[in-house]
């Protein structure tokens, strides 16, 4: 599936993601461990075990990436020139291993680019959900993205 170029978008589009994920073990664990992340809420079971959770927590800046991974074939895909930024990222749930999430999107601002004749701005509110459709990250994306060729 293709993204849209800038022209397509209209304030108010909203998109169900058809793509979900359910987290791993192995996922949570790669994740910490790449981007050395030695927090024992996500790697230490026994820890994790003794903590509020009772269970180790999937590492968050995992569930963001995925949340904006999982949007991207719908929203940016052949048509990005460049993510400008992320905002008021918020993780209100947290997310456990063997949890299956989904995405939603919302287009919440257009801007034409004054420096870009080519592109223009696109701000979206993504969402992320679990199985239970509790929010478990959210932010808003700003992307600039090409216009449709003449």
């Amino acid at each position: 599936m293709a993204g849209r170029f800038y022209d397509e978008w209209q304030v108010g589009d909203q998109i169900e993601h058809p793509i979900r994920r359910t987290v791993t073990e192995t996922d949570n664990l790669l994740f910490s461990t790449m981007t050395h992340n030695p927090q024992p809420l996500h790697i230490d079971a026994e820890a994790a075990a003794a903590s509020e959770f009772g269970q180790i927590l999937v590492n968050g800046t995992f569930t963001f990436a995925l949340m904006i991974g999982l949007t991207v074939g719908e929203t940016t895909l052949g048509t990005l020139v460049a993510n400008l930024g992320y905002d008021k990222l918020v993780m209100p749930k947290p997310v456990f291993l063997g949890d299956t999430l989904r995405a939603t999107s919302e287009v919440v601002e257009l801007r034409e680019s004054r420096s870009r004749p080519e592109a223009g701005l696109v701000t979206f509110r993504h969402q992320c959900l679990n199985q239970r459709a509790e929010i478990v990250c959210e932010t808003l994306r700003t992307a600039l993205l090409q216009r449709r060729p003449a």
